[in-house]
């Protein structure tokens, strides 16, 4: 496999369906961008119908002729989820999902509809809820199932049984979120081979992306820092744009195996072109993330079907 990765070079993605999580802000709307970019139709699953209908007449300002749809979907509510799933199976053989979403905590701890800590219950939890339900079509179709980690896993543990510890830390329970994506990417992507299935499992990260180097879009927010904020910033970090790039290319590089962990090829993987790079040992060890999974399907009420 290659380190070069160019987004306007893409294979030509027409006749496939990709959804989105999250599509309508930042790496999200970005990954939804340059799928559409390649032919790809899109399916840009949201919570907020304003915003989402704002990111995509972003982006058929930049793509004329961009065949995107809105999906409802609010991950820190499982109702939500179980609706999304019954549309989504509806929908036909899905070539990709990226499960993009995620929201960063507060100070202090909030929780999900369903009484989740907010970071868990949404980064990690609805989307488990929404991957094992719609699994079966998954396998049919050969869909490649893109899960976004992030470096922060590096320096935090997961213990299953205790995933929502009440004393609460913003910074390590959105770490320990992201490793619990990372372990159930990884898992399931063993399970998945293990059974011979034509689906596939794979963990990408955006590095260190920030909106502050991310190209304008009407309509969409993006944050500034101060100048010498940004100056100090740049040679560590690049743009929502370019963070989307190992999500695309996992989405829909043959290249990429499952179980891969797709990232920026530079320094500590903060940012560059997408290649294959390692993760820390902890975030494939299979017993914890088999707990995992028995907790999330406990949690959740929805059994992962392998």
């Amino acid at each position: 496999m290659t380190s070069h990765w160019d987004p306007k070079k893409l294979p030509g993605l027409h006749g496939h369906t990709v959804v989105v999580t999250g599509g309508n802000a930042g790496l999200g709307y970005f990954t939804c961008e340059q799928l559409s970019a390649a032919g790809a139709r899109v399916i840009m699953a949201a919570r907020n119908p304003e915003r989402a209908r704002a990111a995509i007449s972003a982006i058929r300002s930049v793509v004329p002729g961009a065949r995107i749809d809105y999906l409802e979907l609010d991950l820190a509510n499982l109702e939500s989820v179980r609706t999304a799933v019954d549309r989504l199976a509806a929908e036909g053989p899905l070539s990709a999902l990226v499960a993009n979403a995620g929201v960063i905590g507060s100070a202090e701890r909030r929780t999900t509809a369903d009484g989740f800590e907010l970071q868990v219950g949404t980064n990690h939890l609805g989307h488990f809820a929404l991957i094992a339900g719609l699994l079966p079509e998954f396998e049919a179709a050969g869909t490649r199932i893109v899960h976004v980690g992030s470096i922060s896993h590096r320096w935090t543990r997961i213990r299953p049984h205790d995933l929502m510890p009440e004393r609460y830390n913003n910074s390590n329970a959105y770490a320990s979120s992201k490793l619990a994506v990372m372990s159930f990417g990884f898992e399931l992507a063993e399970r998945l081979r293990l059974r011979q299935s034509t689906a596939q499992s794979i963990v990408a990260h955006p590095g260190f992306a920030l909106k502050t180097f991310t190209p304008p879009r009407p309509g969409v927010r993006l944050n500034r820092h101060a100048p010498f904020r940004e100056l100090i910033m740049r040679p560590v970090a690049h743009g929502k744009d370019t963070g989307a790039w190992p999500l695309v290319r996992a989405a829909v590089d043959d290249s990429v195996p499952n179980g891969a962990y797709c990232g920026p090829h530079g320094w500590f993987q903060l940012k560059g072109v997408p290649t294959i790079v390692q993760a820390k040992r902890h975030a494939r060890e299979r017993n914890t993330a088999s707990k995992l999974i028995d907790v999330s399907e406990e949690l959740t009420g929805v059994r992962l079907p392998l």
